[in-house]
């Protein structure tokens, strides 16, 4: 009586096919529409904002008059406006220049020669030799040439150019002052959208008198600049063709 239980393979191939049919009908319900945009206030951004920073307590009222000039008051002219604390809003200056050009050759070659022969042994090549076929003889027993070459050359040549400029938000800071920024950007025109993030470490003294930190400056920098929509969805190749790639040795 066959086994009526599925294989294995069968199984992953079916659960394959689901997924991607799942995948498709995504992509169907998408047609005709703009790609959607997030919503600001689920980004880690707002959350700093509107949440109060870590161990920052709130400053005793104090009769300040209006007229002075040092009054703790944000708009005061000797208050400090760039970002310190959880919340604070500043802006990251992007210009990438970057240019690469490697150019590198390599050359290989190497030729041997072997002979082997034995014209004499206590009389036993002579003795050898009568026994041997007509041309034969022990005088050349062996020999072996070999020879190899080999030429590569390579050549990289690239160059990354990138100005923008994003708001970015302090969405924590570290017990030795440095401040954590995470800041994010979407541009939708017509049916494709452009997304902007960035983030990394800064150092409170980094942040200039405009309240604007370059991005060489930041550690750990993460920066990403791309897109969805139609566009982009065209320039991916399909799933199927992915999954032959990996799959194809050739």
């Amino acid at each position: 009586m066959p086994d009526a239980t599925p294989r294995r393979p069968d199984l992953l191939i079916g659960a394959a096919l689901i997924a991607l049919s799942l995948s498709a009908c995504g992509r169907v319900s998408q047609i005709g529409q703009a790609p959607d945009m997030t919503e600001p206030e689920s980004s880690v951004e707002f959350q700093a904002m509107t949440s109060q920073g870590y161990g920052s307590q709130e400053l005793p009222d104090r009769p300040d008059s209006a007229a002075s000039l040092w009054t703790s008051a944000q708009n005061s002219l000797v208050a400090d406006r760039r970002a310190s604390t959880r919340g604070d809003i500043l802006t990251v200056v992007i210009e990438i220049d970057d240019r690469a050009e490697i150019q590198n050759s390599s050359g290989r070659s190497r030729s041997s020669a072997d002979k082997v022969s034995i014209p004499s042994m206590m009389g036993l090549p002579q003795r050898i030799d009568e026994v041997l076929p007509e041309g034969a003889s022990m005088d050349e027993l062996a020999e072996a040439k070999a020879s190899s070459s080999f030429k590569g050359s390579g050549n990289i040549s690239r160059r990354d150019k990138l100005t923008l400029r994003v708001a970015a938000t302090v969405v924590d800071r570290l017990p030795n002052g440095v401040l954590r920024i995470q800041g994010t950007q979407e541009v939708r025109v017509n049916y494709e959208v452009r997304e902007l993030t960035v983030s990394g470490f800064v150092r409170p003294s980094d942040i200039g008198r405009r309240n604007e930190i370059s991005y060489d400056r930041i550690a750990g920098a993460r920066i990403s600049y791309g897109g969805r929509g139609q566009i982009s969805d065209v320039q991916q190749p399909r799933y199927g063709q992915q999954i032959a790639d990996i799959v194809l040795p050739y």
